[in-house]
């Protein structure tokens, strides 16, 4: 096993991804793990039919070994029944990218755990439906002035929010292209931030809408159907307290309001827009 340098298989899963998006349906079920000190978010589907995994996909919002690790594990189970694929490890999963270095080895963890996360939910009798997990319910927010103040504040309580506009912290954006392929988190700030976010979605696959309340609120009905096949992912009830790196943004600090649980993402961008 390589312990230094990333082997082909590496690159290759990480270059082409296979097995990318999502899956809805009654015969589907999901998992989703994340690592809290990497940042790591990961999410497996799997479509299941006598038992057997028919089909899976994966969405991760992490490092180039989570993605290959997400790639890899999906063409190992499809067409697997749900006791062999539950049995695949993390060590399975390295061995077949012939190797991880053992900093990233967390991250076959991370896959595999993904996918008994999905089998356990199958088994318990979750069914994704007509819709993904976790998606927000948009409602309405005609007099939504208290959020907006809200948001207000919570920008400038940011820690490091000053010190990196221009260096990966941004009060708007011009070039959608400039994002291309950047971790990419953008704090809610009403209709505004959420056209933006599915925008960014056509240029990187990692885009992140954090919002301090239970689900996303908008003027704009029809955000809800759109946002529903949109490839954004949705921190709800959440709250950014620093932006840190060396010099540029590389991570960013967490608050879960809900657990009172503080975690990390490694991003390479933070959208905080400017209130009206």
């Amino acid at each position: 096993m390589k312990s230094t340098n990333y082997s082909e298989k590496v690159m290759d899963h990480f270059r082409h991804p296979r097995n990318q998006g999502h899956l809805i349906g009654f015969d589907v079920s999901w998992g989703r793990v994340g690592n809290p000190v990497c940042g790591d978010l990961m999410d497996i589907y799997i479509r299941v039919h006598d038992d057997i995994i028919i089909d899976i996909k994966f969405e991760t919002f992490g490092c180039g070994s989570a993605v290959a690790t997400s790639s890899m594990i999906t063409e190992m189970v499809k067409g697997k029944t749900l006791d062999e694929a539950y049995k695949v490890s993390r060590g399975d999963i390295a061995e077949e990218l012939d190797g991880l270095p053992p900093i990233k080895m967390h991250c076959s963890n991370l896959a595999a755990d993904a996918l008994k996360k999905a089998i356990d939910n199958w088994r318990e009798g979750f069914r994704v439906g007509e819709r993904l997990p976790d998606e927000p319910e948009l409602v309405s927010a005609c007099a939504s002035s208290e959020v907006a103040k809200k948001i207000a504040k919570l920008g400038k309580t940011i820690e490091g929010l000053d010190d990196y506009k221009g260096n990966g912290v941004f009060n708007y954006v011009n070039k959608y292209e400039d994002f291309s392929g950047l971790r990419t988190l953008i704090l809610f700030n009403g209709d505004k931030s959420v056209e933006i976010a599915m925008k960014l979605t056509e240029y990187t696959n990692r885009v992140i809408l954090v919002t301090d309340e239970p689900s996303v609120k908008t003027d704009d009905p029809e955000l809800k159907t759109r946002l529903k096949t949109s490839a954004v992912k949705i921190l709800t009830q959440s709250e950014i307290l620093r932006i840190s790196g060396e010099g540029e943004v590389e991570k960013v600090e967490l608050l879960e309001l809900d657990e009172k649980d503080k975690f990390e993402l490694f991003v390479d961008a933070v959208i905080v827009l400017e209130s009206n």
